[in-house]
């Protein structure tokens, strides 16, 4: 997904000019879009929001002298629909990077997953391992409870209590695969 995009100084300086003629106003405005496509990115569970918010300001950066002459209406959301198209294709490398933990696998291969991931639990810390088992556990509105009540304990949002549950779940996946690999194949 990261291609070199054509963003110069110029190119930048146009950027800030259809944001706002007022140079301290198009930083301002910048920097707002900049944290909600930071914050976009991280509510839809991406790892490298940061990252993927500087894509997708690259992207507009590169299309802004294309583009703000006819452009009508609040620029922000033009970077929004660009947001849309960049996690997309963040999903798609993601889809190939960590696939599932099961793929229409047999029995035994389900028990052998269990064993992996019962395995791969003990690698990661009492906290870890307990915020993703309460994370996942309960259904419906004891679950949404639940995950609040976790999130207070750990004095962080539900956000954050979110990307932690992600992050320990992608560490596992890893470990799971890893130890799936290593199976002797009956």
């Amino acid at each position: 997904m990261k291609k070199q995009w054509d963003t110069t100084q110029e190119s930048f300086d146009q950027l800030l000019s259809w944001l706002d003629n007022d140079r301290d106003q198009a930083a301002r405005k910048y920097e707002l879009i900049r944290q909600r496509l930071i914050k976009i990115f991280t509510c839809r569970g991406c790892v490298e929001a940061e990252d993927l918010a500087d894509e997708t300001i690259n992207r507009v950066t590169s299309k802004v002298a294309e583009i703000a002459s006819n452009y009508e209406g609040e620029p922000a959301l033009y970077f929004y629909g660009v947001a849309r198209k960049v996690h997309q294709e963040y999903l798609r490398t993601q889809n190939k990077v960590t696939p599932p933990l099961t793929n229409d696998v047999s029995e035994d291969d389900d028990e052998n997953v269990y064993q992996c991931l019962d395995r791969c639990m003990e690698t990661v810390t009492e906290t870890s391992r307990q915020v993703v088992l309460r994370y996942y556990e309960n259904e419906k509105k004891a679950k949404i409870d639940d995950r609040k009540a976790l999130a207070d304990e750990l004095g962080i949002g539900v956000n954050a209590l979110r990307i932690r549950a992600h992050r320990i779940r992608l560490l596992l996946r890893k470990c799971v695969t890893t130890c799936m690999e290593q199976l002797p194949v009956n």
